[in-house]
């Protein structure tokens, strides 16, 4: 078994890679090698600004001797074949959501990975969190009882306002379920386990829309997708969770998640966040107690940490692709019940995971 620290590459110098490499590059476990982006100057750019050596175009990530896992940071659309590029030159793979714009080529990925021995993870990692957690930890220790319902709201008036490129949002693949969904169902998916059924609506509350900031605004463009969708998940478990996602609504209100049990609803904190607030409601109680939390907050970049670690460990890792693809299935499915009008049966798995320890330090080392 390998030793010492574990050799991380970035394919994909954008905005997002900011917040990932502040985080690499500060754990003791990892050592960032290099930064690449199809544009190498963008990737210089990058590197220099986070203190890597070595920048260059995507190839130079797929061929360094040193590298065991890449980060896959590319638009989505290039997910899969960047991901696909990576494992087939011998290297795990991080990528950030979605997994896969459709299922046909993520179920190929997971297939060429598994027959390689390699793994694959996908962002949201917000659930590794000291705020999820500490809230998985409380549900597993009994306190709520057994989890029977969930409700998630995500509802803004949409992001065309202050976002300076905000077409793609509006676009296949994207909207506020596809955009934000990922998170909310992956941290449903820790509690209830896999989603086997939905039913859904959805609304577009205006076909084009215009960019309010930037070099673009006043610029019109269209949309594609539903911009309000309303969904019913039934689980495994036979729990079941009332969710909804939106870009329409002129009242912001982003981050609920409340699971009832049979003796307390627990509200967690927002799953697009890595830590924050955590309150419990006892049956009988007659207003919220407050809960601490405890464990990492570091932020993006933990799901690659804790796969580093597991390679090393030759144990499962938490954020997996076949996570990743579960959640992508189900809101395909959500999507097809949308245009069905009937319920939609959700084929694909979610593995389980456990828990992280409680004591689990990024900033530690220990490989």
């Amino acid at each position: 078994m390998s030793r010492g620290q574990v050799g991380v590459a970035v394919i994909g110098a954008g905005v997002i890679s900011k917040q990932y490499l502040d985080n690499l590059t500060s754990f003791p476990d990892l050592k960032v090698h290099a930064v690449t982006d199809l544009i190498p100057e963008i990737a210089k750019a990058r590197a220099k600004e986070c203190g890597v050596t070595e920048y260059g175009t995507p190839e130079l990530a797929l061929e360094h001797p040193d590298v065991e896992i890449i980060v896959n940071l590319t638009t989505p659309a290039a997910h899969v074949e960047i991901a696909t590029a990576a494992v087939r030159a011998g290297k795990h793979v991080w990528s950030e959501k979605p997994f896969s714009l459709d299922r046909e080529s993520g179920m190929g990925l997971l297939k060429e990975a598994d027959e390689a021995g390699l793994r694959l993870g996908c962002a949201p990692d917000t659930f590794l969190g000291a705020g999820l957690q500490t809230a998985r930890r409380i549900i597993e220790r009994g306190d709520i009882g057994v989890p029977l319902t969930a409700q998630t709201i995500f509802q803004t008036p949409g992001p065309e306002a202050w976002h300076p490129n905000p077409s793609f949002l509006f676009q296949r693949g994207a909207g506020p379920l596809f955009d934000m969904g990922p998170y909310y169902l992956t941290a449903l998916v820790q509690t209830f386990g896999s989603v086997r059924r939905v039913s859904a609506v959805g609304s577009m509350a205006r076909s084009s829309r215009t960019i309010g900031s930037g070099p673009r605004a006043g610029e019109v463009f269209e949309v594609e997708v539903p911009t309000h969708v309303s969904a019913l998940l039934q689980f495994e478990s036979g729990g079941f969770a009332n969710s909804t996602f939106s870009f329409d609504s002129p009242h912001i209100r982003a981050g609920f998640v409340e699971i009832t049990g049979a003796e307390a609803t627990l509200s967690l904190p927002d799953p697009n966040n890595f830590d924050g607030a955590l309150k419990i409601w006892q049956a009988g109680a007659s207003k919220w107690t407050m809960v601490e939390t405890t464990g990492p907050a570091n932020g993006r970049g933990l799901g690659v940490l804790d796969m580093a670690r597991s390679v090393r460990g030759d144990e499962p890792h938490r954020a997996t692709g076949q996570l990743a693809h579960h959640v992508l299935d189900a809101m395909l499915s959500v999507t097809e019940s949308i245009d069905t009008g009937s319920f939609v049966d959700v084929v694909s798995s979610a593995p389980a995971s456990s828990a992280l320890p409680a004591d689990w330090s990024p900033c530690e080392v220990t490989l």
